[in-house]
């Protein structure tokens, strides 16, 4: 086994270290989830957190790893007898993206089970980490049906594995660890509650800091062995701290006066449930504890809130995860008690033992995936911006190029499909065959069994009975009989869209509209599991705004600085489109699109505008990409021109009022691939 990285050989990262800490303290917390750039030693820290952890004691031979003490009386290895337990080192179980259900909860025989009524079980992951950390590297990229089951056992403390109404549990109490960088997409609201803290990590832009980081990591990789023993006597003290704070953390005592300020803290910024006071509470109590005290002070709450808090205030995936510090101050000394806030005692939070109380978990630095919208009151008398009158006003220059404009709120939006049944990866946007859905046949299976078809198994079954001499009840089932079921559920698609920014759409107010609706559709995107690109038009040319990405947050943030104006080269949009589409099919062939193009349909720029965009809808259209049309014409006297466009590219055309769900326009409209209109 190799040596892993010593945990107090880390530099910098103070809010990693102490959130992981705080959670090897009082495992109670809930977990943390560190979000960060890549390269920012969030792996490397965790992995290095399992050395610190206090050996658990284990019923000897129990693959549940049982408590002597306190034994699971539902234990598929039970019952135990009395016997002295054996000590072993804390586990840190990883989680792949890409496991199956099977490995992530284990397994039942199946044929077995039918044939001689035997709950021949193997134990998964979750079995696994039972009293130990469960680390998900990439957490915001397992699949939904995973994501599911680590939910479920995080809220119960067991598992739960059913097949055709035979049924094992076991106990599953785990440290839930996820790290995982925003750029690749953000997290279901469900999971990202049940982690109990969160923190931000970016490399250090001190020139010494990073210098040190390089030194020690050639280091280590020189000779592991070497480099921790360097550091053992640092370790040594930091395990006995925690094993101290451990034994301290029962006899801490939260008043209510502090108990006052979480409340009132929970309550100032809208927090959802109270998961959060609980949370809080908890870590209150392990600051205090961590820190060699008996009493929480308002410095702990303060702390408290900085890394319990900024993930549970996001209410859609482009808020920036976050608090206002001034408000939590305010909040704090407005509920809490004077006794609290003289300053005498210094909560002492950082993992060394040092630094202020005021550092982890607080408003991250702004990177470009942030939403920031740009500063347009109502009041702007900039001169260089048309007024919010007309679209197209009269005497303004469709070659001059526009400030970006913000866009408007964004609305529920009715559901774009692509038709047929598809193979991608599990989503909630388009038919598919999938793991996990509604049954629609059965087949044999081709490797493990993993969903049985039990009508089907027992038809195959039946008609051999007699001659595999069945004398009992039971039913002799061969490997042969076993069918699985075939299941039809969603797939996430890949939504490529393309945006007019030219100056016929540069007028302030509809590009507000076009900028909502296009946000609309990316918020519809993430919470349906697609991937998301955005290819612009404009001037002369095209470009890829976004290459295609699982965040839609960035996406976002290249849509709000989009700057608009010049002539409308149309077919250079959708022939850049078609060249993002045709390196993603040979990315990921399984994978379907969705081609969204936001215009209104005018074509202008360079010898026969008209006819050379109409091509460059025909050759999406001979591939077969589902596509719809956002229509953006506004105005009393109407072109068409963005329906003809649809029926070039074999899709569907769509106004910006009937992209709306609450829309009574129509109802929900399946786009169209090219050859099945009829």
């Amino acid at each position: 086994m190799s040596t892993p990285y010593p945990f107090t050989a880390i530099v910098g990262q103070d809010d990693l270290r102490l959130g992981l800490l705080l959670n090897a303290v009082s495992p109670a917390v809930g977990g943390v989830l560190v979000r960060g750039e890549k390269g920012t030693a969030k792996s490397t820290a965790v992995r290095a957190l399992a050395a610190l952890m206090p050996e658990v004691s284990v019923v000897p031979g129990c693959r549940f790893s049982c408590d002597p003490a306190s034994p699971d009386p539902a234990c598929p290895d039970g019952p135990h007898a009395e016997a002295a337990g054996v000590s072993r080192a804390a586990r840190t179980v990883e989680l792949p993206v890409g496991a199956s259900e099977d490995r992530l909860v284990g397994a039942l025989d199946i044929e077995r089970a039918l044939s001689e009524g035997v709950k021949a079980f193997e134990p998964g992951l979750l079995a696994d980490a039972h009293r130990g950390i469960l680390y998900v590297d990439e957490v915001n990229l397992l699949h939904d049906h995973l994501v599911d089951l680590l939910l479920d056992a995080a809220a119960m403390g067991a598992s739960y594995v059913e097949r055709e109404g035979v049924s094992v549990r076991h106990a599953a109490r785990f440290l839930l660890v996820g790290t995982m960088n925003p750029e690749e997409g953000e997290l279901r609201p469900q999971l990202l509650d049940r982690f109990g803290l969160t923190v931000e990590v970016a490399a250090s832009r001190d020139t010494d800091e990073r210098v040190e980081v390089v030194r020690r990591r050639l280091a280590y990789d020189d000779d592991p062995e070497g480099f921790a023993a360097r550091w053992a006597e640092e370790e040594t003290a930091l395990r006995e701290r925690i094993a101290a704070a451990r034994a301290l953390l029962p006899r801490v005592v939260l008043g209510d006066g502090v108990l006052r300020q979480i409340a009132a803290t929970c309550a100032a910024f809208e927090v959802d449930g109270m998961r959060a006071d609980i949370v809080m509470a908890r870590t209150a109590t392990a600051l205090a504890a961590w820190a060699g005290r008996e009493e929480v002070t308002a410095d702990d709450v303060r702390q408290a809130a900085l890394l319990a808090l900024p993930h549970r205030r996001r209410r859609n995936p482009f808020d920036a995860p976050g608090l206002d510090e001034d408000k939590l101050d305010q909040t704090l000394d407005e509920a809490g008690p004077q006794e609290n806030n003289d300053g005498d005692d210094d909560p002492d939070p950082g993992p060394d033992g040092g630094g202020d109380g005021g550092g982890g978990g607080g408003v991250p630095p702004q990177a470009d995936g942030d939403r920031t919208p740009p500063q347009d009151s109502e009041g702007d008398d900039t001169p260089s911006q048309a007024p919010e009158s007309a679209p197209d006003a009269p005497g303004r220059s469709a070659g001059a190029e526009q400030q970006p404009v913000a866009a408007a709120e964004p609305f529920r939006t009715k559901m774009l499909s692509v038709p047929g049944l598809g193979e991608g990866a599990a989503g909630r946007r388009s038919r598919a065959r999938t793991a996990h859905g509604r049954t629609t046949g059965a087949v044999r299976p081709q490797g493990a069994l993993t969903k049985l078809h039990l009508s089907a198994t027992v038809q195959a079954a039946a008609p051999h009975q007699r001659a595999r001499g069945r004398s009992g009840r039971g039913l002799v089932v061969r490997r042969d009989d076993l069918r699985q079921a075939t299941r039809e559920g969603r797939e996430g698609n890949l939504v490529l869209f393309v945006v007019d920014a030219s100056g016929s759409m540069a007028a302030r107010q509809r590009m507000s509209a076009v900028k909502g609706a296009v946000l609309s559709l990316l918020l519809d995107a993430y919470q349906r599991r697609d991937k998301v690109g955005l290819v612009t038009f404009r001037g002369k040319e095209a470009e890829v705004a976004l290459p295609p990405t699982s965040s839609v947050d960035a996406a976002a943030a290249r849509l709000e600085s989009l700057p608009t104006g010049g002539r409308t080269p149309l077919a250079a949009g959708l022939l850049k489109a078609h060249d993002v589409l045709r390196v993603e099919r040979l990315r990921d062939p399984s994978r379907r699109p969705l081609l969204v193009v936001v215009t209104d349909g005018r074509a202008t720029g360079g010898p026969e505008p008209v006819a050379l965009a109409g091509r460059a809808a025909r050759l999406h259209q001979a591939e077969g990409t589902a596509s719809v049309v956002v229509d953006c014409e506004s105005g009393y006297v109407r072109l068409g021109l963005a329906g003809e466009l649809a029926r070039e590219l074999g899709g569907t055309a769509v106004t910006l009022d009937e992209l709306r769900a609450d829309s009574i326009a129509g109802l929900v409209k399946d786009v169209t691939a090219a050859g099945r209109a009829a």
